[in-house]
């Protein structure tokens, strides 16, 4: 197998390292969705998808060895401890994982994969991509699926309520993540790497900056959300306007 960077490993590595932060989080929110009664298809979706995450590592894990990565996947284990606050009811947590992880994580997921993609020509890498962007479309459609579940309950009053409070500061963190200061302008990138499917820092702007007009916001106002407001409030706190 052809030699990659420091940049493609340390990439890849990362990847392993977020689908087994992704499994946890969604094995959470199933117990969640399972202890509030929730549609008994979207708890089996969400163990559904646990089970997808763990292969996405074992994939991205693939892509990193064949890159001449040896080392394992570091993590935290105490940030994949999640706790539902005591003080609310277990419905705001299932609110705030499932609008914060799935409908805007998973949302922006499936561009930029696609995009990742488009220029990935090593095959154990391209073969990663494509699983893991297909199943992100699924992961998608579960966390919109579980909103639209959770605003016909009794709780739907108090999670527009929620929403409407914590959705800027949501998009304040898509931004700090794919889009933050030092990596603006930045849209050149070595084409071995691109090859391994990375993409320039600069690039991953214009992909979120399209996810909202062609995904965020259609979807939010299907149900009755506008995000328009906590979207210019967090593009104002990024100092993008």
């Amino acid at each position: 197998m052809e030699g990659a960077s420091a940049a493609v490993q340390r990439e890849w590595l990362q990847r392993v390292e977020a689908e087994y932060r992704s499994s946890a989080i969604t094995q959470h929110l199933t117990l969640w969705l399972t202890q509030i009664g929730a549609s008994p298809d979207l708890i089996l979706a969400g163990l559904q998808i646990a089970a997808d995450e763990v292969d996405h590592a074992t994939l991205s894990m693939e892509v990193y060895a064949a890159a001449g990565g040896a080392a394992g996947p570091r993590l935290a284990r105490e940030s994949l401890a999640i706790e539902a606050p005591a003080r609310e009811p277990l419905e705001a947590a299932v609110t705030r994982l499932t609008v914060d992880v799935f409908c805007l994580g998973e949302t922006v997921a499936v561009p930029l994969f696609r995009s990742l993609r488009e220029g990935c020509e090593v095959e154990v890498a391209r073969r990663a991509l494509d699983r893991i962007l297909r199943d992100e479309v699924r992961h998608r459609d579960f966390g919109w699926s579980a909103l639209g579940w959770l605003l016909e309950t009794p709780y739907a009053a108090s999670a527009r309520g929620l929403i409407e409070r914590e959705l800027p500061g949501w998009f304040s963190r898509l931004w700090a993540s794919y889009a933050p200061r030092e990596a603006r302008g930045r849209d050149t990138l070595d084409a071995d790497d691109r090859r391994w499917g990375l993409m320039a820092p600069g690039a991953y702007q214009a992909v979120l900056a399209r996810c909202f007009e062609r995904d965020y916001l259609p979807r939010f106002e299907a149900l009755g959300l506008d995000p328009r407001p906590a979207w210019r409030e967090a593009m104002t706190r990024a100092g993008l306007v």
